[in-house]
């Protein structure tokens, strides 16, 4: 059976045939990196790490670009631009760039735990300021882009009359029909420089107080959100490649608006398959801050937010989103969490034991339905997995394993029952999926736990003393975990996180 992948574009499953085997292009929007990644984030770069090593599994070489967004801006449908980056710079008291290198460094940190291979090429927004400008001349051109004061916008309803024609419109990704996305838009900040309420910003002009600022032809600017994906996804992919990842919530107007800029530049659609993860809620609600549940990932890993009941070690959180489908949505709660760390440390008991386990050699097995059992149960990883990355029945099926292996370990089930080749093909798939493909760690949650209650137990010794008023060891204890690496942080609600650097 060969990989089958769910194409938002087309909104079906497709037979994934890549443009140039066995060469395979993946672009993944990165983060913005004005602040440190949330568990909402974890989903998707859990996600498409693991879409990274199956397609290197099944032998195609991958380029994975994914990028950081570290200019100071941010365009959402029915928000006002804000630079993000140049506010949280100025309540931290950074440079932009001292804030931007700070969570760059967070970011791969929190990646790093969870065992994520980092992609083939990792591109900066302010590191592409220059092939962003010279596709909005490009854009500009070509008749899909007009400037006003200094700022520069994209003209959706000539696109979209242009290209409906071509069986292309603007909404072609979302499914959004553009009248409608018309009337539901609020009126924003310079919506008089549009000369459509659904035109998009390629360049802003930078007010006297934006911080990041660069020359263009139109004046000191800065870009518009969505250009600089476009523009660095050509750069190191083409103009047309295999994938183009990221959440749902990018479908509109993120990818959208990449769409229509990348097709008007490079004359064809960017991205073959267009692949989008389901979000995480918490307790049934959408994280938001307004519900006090946005759970950073440092916060996670301690379990020092409110919400928390524990930490939680990073391989378990993997685990927990595995356990799902990508495209299904992913409820968490300190119950489910629970549950997918005691399931875990089942699981990875029973593969150390079987990775150790010297079978003996025999080849005529002494229980024939058993080994035909085994091997359809591991054979049944691939099918799933090709059946649009269906992690969810890949792990169900290795629980259905797990008792087969703890009866050949307590001697339940006699060594002699499997056959040379079905311990061989056993191992062998167990390997490959638990480790290769799932990026699953042998002890490393046992040791994030030891590594999380020391730490605790430090954090708790710091807020001790400063209740008692002893700063010399209150400092002391900080100072002493910095020089370690391990930054620690003063919530408002009087709670402490850390990260390690």
């Amino acid at each position: 059976m060969s990989l089958k992948v769910y194409n938002s574009l087309t909104r079906q499953k497709e037979l994934f045939e890549p443009i140039n085997p066995p060469y395979v292009g993946m672009y993944v929007c990165g983060p913005t990196v004005s602040g440190e990644s949330h568990l909402g984030h974890a989903r998707p770069f859990i996600t498409f790490d693991i879409l990274y090593r199956y397609l290197m599994h099944l032998g195609y070489k991958v380029r994975y670009v994914r990028n950081i967004t570290d200019a100071g801006h941010f365009e959402e449908e029915g928000r006002a631009a804000e630079d993000k980056i140049s506010s949280k710079a100025v309540l931290e008291k950074l440079e932009p760039m001292e804030l931007v290198q700070k969570y760059t460094n967070m970011f791969h940190w929190a990646m790093n735990q969870f065992n994520n291979l980092p992609p083939s090429i990792e591109p900066t927004a302010t590191g592409h300021i220059v092939e962003q400008i010279e596709m909005i001349k490009q854009i500009i051109a070509d008749g899909y882009a007009y400037e006003a004061n200094g700022s520069v916008y994209f003209d959706v309803e000539k696109f979209n009359t242009d290209f409906s024609a071509k069986g292309q419109p603007y909404g072609i990704l979302s499914g959004r029909v553009l009248d409608e996305q018309i009337e539901s838009t609020r009126e924003l900040d310079n919506q008089e420089e549009k000369r459509n309420k659904s035109d998009f910003a390629l360049w802003k002009n930078a007010p006297p107080e934006h911080i990041m600022r660069w020359q263009s032809p139109w004046g000191e600017g800065f870009p518009g959100w969505h250009i600089e994906c476009s523009a660095m996804s050509t750069k190191y992919l083409g103009k047309a490649f295999d994938i183009h990842g990221g959440g749902m919530d990018l479908q509109f107007p993120h990818h959208e608006c990449e769409i229509a800029q990348s097709t008007v530049c490079n004359h064809q659609m960017p991205a073959r398959y267009w692949m989008h993860n389901n979000m995480i809620t918490i307790n049934g609600k959408k994280m938001g801050k307004s519900y006090n549940n946005v759970i950073k990932l440092s916060e996670l890993f301690a379990g020092t937010h409110p919400i928390l009941a524990q930490p939680y070690a990073p391989s378990t959180v993997r685990f927990f989103i595995l356990q799902s489908q990508y495209r299904s949505t992913l409820d968490f709660s300190n119950e489910a969490l629970q549950g997918s760390e005691k399931a875990l440390k089942r699981l990875m008991e029973a593969f150390d034991w079987l990775m150790n386990f010297e079978h003996p050699i025999n080849n005529s097995a002494t229980n024939t339905d058993l080994n035909t059992k085994v091997i359809q149960l591991v054979n049944d990883f691939d099918t799933f997995m090709n059946d649009d990355i269906n992690t969810a029945k890949v792990i169900a099926n290795m629980f259905e394993l797990v008792p087969v292996i703890n009866s050949l370990k307590d001697k339940h089930i006699e060594a002699s029952a499997l056959d040379s080749n079905t311990y061989t093909v056993l191992k062998q798939q167990m390997k490959a999926f638990i480790v290769d493909v799932f990026g699953l760690q042998t002890n490393k949650a046992d040791n994030n736990d030891k590594l999380d209650g020391v730490l605790q137990l430090l954090i708790n010794m710091r807020k001790d003393a400063k209740q008692r008023k002893d700063f010399v060891t209150s400092d002391k204890i900080r100072n002493e975990l910095t020089a370690l690496g391990i930054q620690l942080k003063d919530e408002k609600d009087g709670g402490m996180s850390y990260t390690i650097q």
